[in-house]
């Protein structure tokens, strides 16, 4: 059943991720300055799920029961386009700042589902599985690679063979797993995914690290190590976006961690992991979803960037002018891939309705390159002006006349314009901005290892032949004219 979002707050009192914050156990996320905000906007999307304006777009119905629209199976293209607007939806409301909202990882259970006999012995305990997220209606996050301790060598040779991941021993209740991974976005969550993400080779040894499970965050010897808090505090007005959207970001440790049988979905086969993404269509879902979070993020900074130009009348400018097309450029491309996943969607092999991986794979390796770009616009538009911003108690205390005379700008009044402003900082310059363009950069991981695998799996010879033939046809034509 869809959920809602005071379920979703109790889940967290009654069952509180394993969350370690300088050192000190978090027992009540929900409270926590570092956390309370992002609980607040997570519940807000679940809320909006039983909102009559929404409830259509955001769930569905079967067997008499409402669901969360990421899970649905789509069987007809119409029902993607169902399934993309739903995520378009809940971006807006954090202009595409979360990454780790549940639908992203929802996409990816339900992809496994509907493809399940690819995991063999284990396709059963990922179907339940599926089916207890979508009933539940869980949030969830996942942990992506292993600890950078020596990048050269494979996971067998670091100095300790349970610095990644690994299987500790079976046991007749399920695996028992020691190591760590990062990096685990959105720890507010009730379950983490331990995928396969990143090649693993093959070689001795390497069957230990080749498995796949999920387990509630809460779970003994489960433990998420936080980075630095970046929410600067709890005024929406100074802080617009870290005071609702800070996800965090996390190591998580496993210490011999206990897995039941029923959560394990890849024991000890390397080439079921290297291929789980492309293979059951989890890789084109996700993709899905994050063209449309990054179509809802790129129309807010040009809404902001256009507001600021206005605001303080540089809009008559060619050059800023130019600096706005160039977002619009950006975002039309984002909704040409968005609309063409859709449209060439195709069946894969389990009879999976999947978005078109050529125009995914287009998106996902060009948007990390544009979101820098992106970003420096607004800081040229915005200029010195996002460095002179005062706080919201500034304009309550006794200089805020003054404020209100200097801070005015062409088409605002100054409360307005600071405001404008200070969230084009956040978007930008504080510490809230810049970890969303480290993040932007490896989203999908190393730009350099996606484009090489780009080359590798997009199908050129179409386009090589059609250049031998005109070759071949015009020396032909030469040929002829010389005889």
């Amino acid at each position: 059943m869809a959920r809602t979002g005071a379920e979703y707050i109790e889940a967290l009192k009654t069952r509180p991720p394993n969350l370690w914050y300088k050192g000190e156990k978090v027992e009540d996320p929900t409270t926590h300055p570092v956390f309370r905000g992002i609980v607040r906007t997570m519940a807000a999307l679940y809320d909006l799920q039983h909102d009559p304006r929404y409830r259509e777009v955001l769930t569905y119905e079967e067997e008499g029961k409402r669901h969360g629209m990421s899970f649905l199976i789509p069987k007809t293209k119409e029902d993607l386009k169902r399934r993309g607007q739903a995520y378009k939806l809940w971006a807006d409301q954090n202009l595409g700042m979360m990454g780790r909202s549940p639908d992203y990882l929802n996409a990816v259970a339900m992809a496994y589902a509907a493809s399940a006999d690819y995991f063999g012995e284990f396709a059963e305990n990922v179907r339940n599985y599926y089916r207890y997220l979508r009933d539940q209606d869980l949030a969830t996050t996942h942990a992506l690679t292993n600890p950078q301790v020596n990048r050269a060598k494979p996971p067998s040779a670091q100095p300790d063979p349970y610095i990644p991941v690994g299987v500790v021993k079976q046991t007749e209740k399920g695996i028992v797993v020691r190591g760590a991974r990062m990096t685990a976005t959105f720890p507010l969550a009730d379950e983490v995914l331990i995928f396969p993400s990143t090649l693993l080779k093959e070689g001795p040894g390497s069957e230990k690290y080749a498995i796949a499970f999920a387990l509630p965050t809460s779970t003994p010897g489960l433990h998420f190590v936080c980075r630095e808090g970046l929410v600067g505090g709890d005024s929406p007005f100074d802080y617009p976006l870290s005071s609702r959207v800070e996800e965090m970001d996390c190591l998580v440790i496993f210490d011999d961690v206990l897995v039941p049988w029923e959560r394990v979905f890849i024991l000890g086969n390397v080439e079921l992991c290297n291929n789980a993404y492309a293979a059951t269509g989890a890789l084109n879902h996700m993709a899905h979803q994050v063209v449309a979070l990054k179509t809802a993020k790129t129309e807010a900074f040009l809404g902001v960037a256009a507001l600021m130009a206005e605001g303080i009348g540089a809009d008559v400018y060619g050059h800023v002018q130019e600096k706005i097309a160039e977002i619009i450029v950006y975002l039309e491309a984002m909704r040409a891939f968005w609309t063409r996943a859709e449209e060439e969607a195709k069946e894969n092999a389990y009879g999976l309705l999947c978005p078109d991986r050529k125009a995914l794979d287009g998106a996902r390796n060009l948007y990390p390159r544009l979101y820098p770009r992106i970003r420096e616009i607004l800081e040229q538009i915005g200029a010195s002006g996002l460095i002179t911003l005062p706080s919201e108690k500034d304009f309550k205390g006794p200089l805020g006349p003054f404020l209100e005379k200097f801070l005015q700008g062409a088409a605002l009044e100054a409360k307005e314009r600071v405001a404008l402003f200070r969230l084009a900082w956040d978007m930008t310059l504080s510490g809230f901005g810049a970890r969303q363009e480290l993040y932007e950069r490896f989203f999908f991981g190393d730009p350099v290892r996606m484009y090489q695998t780009l080359y590798n799996v997009y199908d050129k010879e179409p386009y090589k032949e059609r250049i031998r033939a005109f070759l071949k046809e015009s020396l032909k034509v030469f040929e002829e004219v010389e005889a």
